[in-house]
């Protein structure tokens, strides 16, 4: 017998019999309910409050199959979560953690000729409160999760409810689903180390076979090994010269190397990148760096944090994943946080980072709660770092391991834990330490990070407000509703987290609401936006910057302009900080659903203002503003292995487009960022702003426009733009011209796509070309341009 996969057609049923319908397996129980027509669609308006009890009853999903031989073992991933399995009624499997991945000889449940197979998916509510009433102390539950007991089960903490997420808790499969004959020949791990010395190096590939003891044969790089397997386990070891190096975005080719592994009748494979990967925290002047040095070069990691790629995982492809993570790349990025309140990603999401050159800062699965440490809890801890390690390890694109997200300030936000914090503290650290040597039995070489945000190891402090040592999460601006100039108090050495919320574009609005929902404070709005207040400091923060909208949908466009204006106000202080900071990584990349958010994609992966102006201030080449004192200060950013040059000259810019020239410089940059000039503040009038262009040795070249003051204090004009429409080949070329200044002008189409640029700035005497390729070739869509000036004044409406 070879394998048997069970993945496919099956049949869902509640535990009461009341509800029947046939299941797609990969999948998960919402999707199949609704692709069944039995609910409405989740997502839409506010039927998520109707459909929570769900989450709340048991779930049974069956098929059968056919044995010829049945001496099988059953293998199962990512099963989500508290499950019963049976084989022709005979328990094979109580499972408890959707990350770990789970092998059962069936033995006598199985017979020859027709079995059935049952899976009862228990209610996660009821389970986690199970637990939660036995455990010998109270052990609270995130605030953001209207769902509990959550942090009682090993599932996606997301799945209860985030402030970006919706609360659904839903279970399922997702992984793998096969049968495999019980004594056949498998290579059940490959541990992959690689040892740099000069211009060689030494990979190292021990392989852990099952019924196989005798040769293993593994090739790699054009060079063969061979070795005899003793009781499942033997060692063989490859010293290539001059190899061609994998390199992050940007700084190099990301060469992936086929490694072939052959025990008996079993085959395994990996792709390797051969590269040094090392997290530096050393102590300095200022306190405790960190950064990520990769062949030796301190690489600045520009990116953003990672949540699943959508809320019911039924619903995820791996095109829609790397659609995601190539829109990250696409925008300058090198490096993505995969957030330790979702799941740990299948083969595919590092198979795609590896070739996309993507650095992953991975969280393990903790956030934000507090969790309990008694020993049966560890246990399951201890085997989901032992799986996740063993099957990911090997990727050229993995940075670190971090032991969770936020559980040291966790501490600080219940009141149990307040009043009894030497208990709780020696509650975290025991899953903490439990997490570590589960990393460190399993891969030795990995880059460990105790959690995020951390001044360093064993240190348990206010990592939020402190920006001298480690890495730091900055929420000042949006949580405490501090002016974005607030961004420029703070010397990061990393910032792995900071956000600011925008709506999501009217596309993506008008998938849940109806034009009569069309008001930030209609309820399915506010059902629409998980964080308490948000849609009131959105709106808050824009009678600060900006004149009032015209109407909702312009309030969605300023939304996102102001989202834009304050992540980009953080980064390029940051970037000119450079080596002092040497990383920045969004709160956050994408969607789960959609929603109101911190995201610079919209669900789905639409591009929203954020994510255009990603792509020039996260520019290999740049230069920044820096306010400093009574001047303006432009400095330039160099993200290369190799030294530029750059120039660049600066004008006073008034809103008819008229230009003053004020002053000119130039430097050679390598690792640091290198001021290139100083504006007096004073040099720049009131209705004036600084606008500014460079040049590159390297080819690079780029400008912007700074506005000292907020925008609403300029009497913009009425640029009048004008939009001409081409054809070149599949894409659409759109040619815009200007009257006056036009800030942010922004094209919408009708249709799904991808515009190549956009929420431009636009000058008279100047034509901007944009080009937009439709997701469907056959789609014929119609353009609509915003800009700051018609969106806020109500005698100008948006051009067509």
């Amino acid at each position: 017998m070879t394998s048997l996969d069970l993945t496919g057609a099956w049949t869902l049923q509640s535990a009461d019999g009341t509800m029947t319908a046939p299941m797609t397996l990969p999948g998960d129980i919402i999707t199949a309910l609704h692709d069944a027509a039995l609910i409405p669609d989740p997502y839409a308006g506010q039927n998520e409050y109707d459909l929570r009890w769900i989450c709340e009853g048991d779930w049974i999903v069956t098929r059968d199959f056919d044995l010829t031989d049945p001496q099988v073992d059953l293998v199962m991933s990512e099963l989500d979560t508290v499950a019963t399995v049976a084989v022709n009624d005979v328990v094979v499997l109580q499972a408890a953690n959707a990350f770990r991945t789970y092998r059962v000889a069936l033995g006598d449940a199985a017979r020859v000729g027709r079995n059935s197979i049952r899976i009862t998916f228990h209610s996660p509510v009821a389970a986690g409160k199970a637990l939660s009433d036995a455990h010998p102390f109270p052990v609270p539950w995130s605030h953001n999760c209207p769902i509990p007991y959550g942090n009682f089960l090993r599932k996606p903490a997301c799945d209860f409810g985030w402030d970006w997420n919706i609360a659904l808790a839903t279970s399922g499969s997702y992984g793998a689903l096969r049968l495999e004959p019980s004594q056949a020949a498998r290579i059940d791990r490959l541990a992959i180390a690689q040892a740099h010395d000069g211009d060689s190096v030494t990979v190292t590939v021990t392989a852990h076979t099952a019924h196989h003891d005798g040769p293993v044969t593994a090739t790699l790089a054009g060079q063969s090994a061979t070795a005899e397997a003793r009781d499942g386990r033997c060692t063989l070891s490859f010293t290539l010269t001059a190899p061609a190096l994998w390199w992050p975005v940007g700084l190099g080719d990301q060469t992936l190397h086929d490694l072939t592994v052959t025990a008996g009748t079993a085959t395994a494979t990996r792709r390797i990148g051969l590269r040094t990967m090392e997290l530096v925290a050393e102590k300095d002047a200022a306190g405790l760096g960190f950064k990520i040095r990769v062949n030796g070069h301190d690489v600045f990691c520009k990116g953003a944090n990672w949540i699943p790629a959508d809320a019911l995982p039924g619903r995820i492809t791996d095109a829609k994943t790397r659609d995601l993570l190539q829109s990250a790349v696409d925008a300058n990025m090198n490096m993505v946080r995969i957030w330790g309140g979702g799941r740990y990603e299948p083969d595919s999401f590092y198979d795609a980072c590896d070739e996309l050159g993507l650095l992953v800062w991975q969280d393990f699965m903790f956030a934000c709660n507090l969790y309990p440490s008694d020993p049966a809890y560890l246990s399951e801890v201890t085997a989901e770092v032992h799986d996740n390690v063993a099957r990911m390890h090997h990727h050229a694109c993995l940075a670190l391991w971090c032991g969770d997200n936020e559980l040291v300030g966790a501490l600080t936000w219940y009141d149990v834990s307040r009043a009894d914090r030497d208990r709780y503290l020696v509650n975290y650290d025991r899953l903490n330490r439990c997490v570590e040597v589960a990393l460190r039995d399993t891969d030795p070489t990995a880059n460990w990070w105790p959690s995020s945000p951390s001044t360093g190891p064993l240190s348990f402090g206010d990592a939020w407000h402190d920006d001298s040592s480690g890495d730091m999460h900055f929420w000042s601006v949006w949580h405490e509703g501090r002016d974005f100039d607030h961004y420029r108090d703070v010397a990061p050495r990393f910032c792995s987290e900071f956000g600011f919320q925008s709506y999501p574009s009217m596309d993506i609005v008008r998938q849940f609401a109806d034009p009569t929902d069309f008001n930030i404070a209609a309820p399915v709005m506010e059902a629409h936006q998980k964080n308490a207040g948000g849609n009131a400091r959105i709106a808050e923060t824009m009678f600060r910057y900006f004149r009032f909208p015209v109407d909702f949908e312009n309030f969605v466009y300023v939304s996102q302009v102001q989202q834009a204006l304050a992540i980009k106000t953080a980064v390029t202080q940051w970037r000119g900080l450079k080596p002092h900071c040497m990383g920045t990584l969004i709160w956050q990349l994408n969607d789960t659903w959609p929603v109101c958010s911190w995201a610079s994609l919209d669900y789905g992966g639409g591009w929203k203002v954020l994510h255009h102006l990603s792509r020039d201030f996260y520019a290999p080449v740049t230069v920044v503003v820096m306010p400093d004192g009574d001047d303006l200060v432009l400095r330039a950013v160099n993200d290369h292995r190799d030294g530029v040059d750059v120039t660049v000259t600066a004008w006073a810019c008034a809103m008819d487009g008229t230009t003053r020239d004020l002053v000119q410089g130039k430097g050679h940059v390598t690792d640091s960022a290198v001021e290139l000039l100083r504006v007096p503040a004073s040099a720049i009038r009131s209705q004036e702003m600084l606008s500014f262009g460079w040049t590159a040795s390297n080819g690079a070249k780029g400008g912007d426009v700074f506005a000292p003051r907020p925008y609403k204090a300029y009497d913009l004009l009425p640029p009048q733009l004008d939009l001409t429409v081409g054809r070149d080949g599949d894409a659409y070329v759109l040619q815009i011209t200007a009257q006056a200044m036009a800030f942010y002008v922004n094209a919408e189409a009708s249709v799904p796509g991808r515009f190549d640029r956009n929420a431009i700035h636009l000058g008279p005497d100047h034509t901007a070309t944009l080009r937009f390729v439709p997701t469907d070739a056959n789609a014929t869509p119609t353009f609509l341009l915003r800009d700051l000036y018609s969106a806020t004044h109500p005698t100008q409406g948006p051009n067509t």
